[in-house]
């Protein structure tokens, strides 16, 4: 199956980039505001349920895709397939991932993609997007419309061509999409835009529209539109679970588990060493411990996964090892109550040491997590 369809490996935004244009009036919303409603409502979310359909227009070929997804952000999502005149997905396709596995179903060939992600760190692109059109966009309000029955705030954008790149990340539908743009001629002639519609009553897009023309002629459209739409109204646990066909070929890829466990106790019944219990701040919870051997040579990780249930994404995890994985002379070197440490700055920031025969890692994504004070706590054990 097409793996470009629903998952990508990060987060681009493509058509983000500072340009000059209409001003909201007096009397209307914020655009500022609305967006800004859309990034609390998408932090605070515990799940979201609707139909979506996708339309792809290019000069040659307009093609269409209904959907019905539900999601837990940032990482549980089914998506199946409704109806497509995609020839690249086709319907009866579904896709199902959480924190561990995804499976994607091929009816056309009856096969099932399995891939293992036990140690997947899960960033929220859609969040990160909306950041990224409030923070570097000249945003416009256009008024009202009604989307499926729903009173929603136009909001408009017109990113210049230097920001064009090879995919939109959609902020309706959790997708990064590839643009099969082909470059021709003086790309300054290109008229770029994107426009969101918010819903009124949740705050959160409900409908996308991105185009590119020349000279009044569409060369790319992507419109995508949420009907039904239900956000924190509860989903069974099983949504996101999936049992193949029968008759289905299964394939796998990736590291395959020896355990996900909830707790310690359970974890340390099939490992070679002692667990830790870290100090971590009060929001954090712990979410599962993860458990993958890799053979000879690198050894057992396990990774105990804490985050904090109010906020999407806001997560830390802390890793031991009985195979030292990092390299101390890319590193910055630091110390923790007399110990000798390395840390590692960027999207992922990281405290490494070593403990006698175990090596350990305390990482986060968000710039106020108090690593050094969490390893701290975890010491020596």
């Amino acid at each position: 199956m097409n793996r470009r369809r629903v998952l990508a490996a990060g987060a681009v935004a493509a058509l983000a980039g500072c340009v000059s244009y209409t001003a909201d009036g007096d009397d209307s919303p914020s655009s500022d505001e609305l967006v800004q409603d859309a990034i609390e409502t998408r932090k605070r979310m515990t799940d979201l349920t609707a139909r979506r359909t996708m339309t792809v227009e290019t000069p040659d070929e307009t093609t269409e895709r209904t959907e019905a997804v539900a999601r837990q952000p940032p990482a549980k999502q089914r998506i199946e397939v409704l109806e497509s005149t995609d020839p690249s997905v086709s319907g009866g396709s579904i896709t199902v991932t959480n924190r561990a596995e995804t499976w994607e179903y091929n009816p056309e060939t009856e096969t099932v993609d399995k891939q293992y992600h036990p140690n997947k760190v899960d960033t929220d692109r859609t969040r990160l997007v909306l950041e990224a059109l409030l923070e570097n966009n000249r945003l416009g309000y256009e008024g009202t419309a009604t989307v499926d029955g729903r009173d929603a705030h136009i909001i408009e954008t017109k990113p210049p061509v230097d920001d064009i790149g090879p995919t939109i990340d959609l902020v309706v539908g959790d997708t990064t999409f590839v643009v099969p743009l082909r470059a021709t001629g003086d790309l300054e002639e290109l008229d770029v835009s994107r426009t969101i519609w918010i819903d009124d009553e949740y705050r959160y897009p409900i409908k996308e529209e991105n185009t590119i023309s020349d000279d009044g002629e569409t060369r790319h459209r992507v419109a995508v539109t949420y009907e039904e739409l239900a956000i924190d109204t509860g989903l069974d646990p099983e949504t996101f679970t999936y049992e193949p066909p029968a008759d289905a070929t299964v394939v796998t890829d990736g590291p395959e588990p020896e355990g996900v466990f909830e707790t310690r106790v359970a974890a340390e019944e099939i490992l070679p060493y002692s667990l830790p219990e870290p100090d971590v701040p009060d929001s954090y919870v712990l979410d599962r411990i993860t458990v993958v051997t890799k053979g000879e040579g690198f050894g057992t990780t396990t990774t105990l996964w804490y985050n904090d249930p109010n906020v999407i994404a806001r997560e830390l995890f802390v890793v031991v090892r009985n195979v030292q994985r990092f390299n101390p002379d890319a590193l910055e070197e630091t110390e923790i109550d007399g110990r000798t440490a390395y840390r590692r700055d960027g999207r992922i920031q990281s405290v490494f040491w070593v403990c006698e025969e175990l090596n350990y890692e305390v990482s986060s994504l968000t710039d106020d997590t108090p690593l050094l004070e969490i390893a701290a706590s975890i010491g020596c054990p």
